[in-house]
């Protein structure tokens, strides 16, 4: 499942894409969003939240840590039949996700962007960071859509930028959010090819 994304999100863009819906942050800068070619389990991402004065980026781990002793880290975190409201929601910009498929390795690579947008925001839940562990965020996921169905059979939840204030302040209902976007609503291009 989704576990690697990619960051190249341009200032200007991403304040524009904000006011539309949340207002501009007015005490950060492009530096509060690195670029990055692949965000991964463990490293540390902006990720986007509400403050006191509207919204802000925040750097956080990506997963939470284990729950149990054979457990791994938490980087997706399934939806259906939960609710959010008492639960900290956050907004993970991203200019593309990846999922692989395949059995062998090296696996087919595909690389998934929001059509329309210059960039996307994942449905995502943080936590406090505790003792050793920071502060640290996982992404939502659904059950799959017709762009998501032939390559996975679960996807994170992609909010379009109108859904973006909703899902901060659950403004819409839960189940109007976190679901699969209509087809059409991603591109997918195959950036390597696999292994038979």
């Amino acid at each position: 499942m989704c576990n690697e994304y990619e960051r190249h999100i341009r200032w200007a863009e991403y304040c524009r894409m904000l006011d539309l819906s949340l207002g501009i942050p007015t005490r950060q800068s492009e530096l509060d969003l690195p670029p990055s070619d692949d965000v991964r389990i463990n490293k540390t991402a902006p990720v986007m939240r509400e403050a006191d004065d509207g919204i802000e980026l925040v750097p956080m781990n990506f997963s939470f840590p284990p729950s149990g002793a054979r457990g791994g880290p938490v980087f997706n975190f399934r939806s259906e039949g939960r609710q959010f409201d008492t639960t900290n929601r956050c907004l993970i910009p991203a200019s593309a996700f990846v999922e692989f498929t395949g059995k062998k390795y090296p696996k087919t690579k595909h690389r998934f962007t929001l059509n329309g947008a210059p960039f996307m925001a994942i449905a995502g839940i943080w936590r406090e960071g505790h003792g050793n562990h920071p502060p640290a965020f996982t992404k939502l996921t659904t059950a799959p859509g017709a762009d998501m169905e032939p390559y996975h059979n679960r996807q994170i939840v992609v909010l379009r930028p109108e859904d973006w204030s909703a899902w901060l302040h659950l403004t819409k209902p839960e189940d109007e959010l976190l679901r699969p976007l209509a087809a059409g609503g991603r591109v997918v291009q195959t950036v390597r090819e696999g292994r038979a």
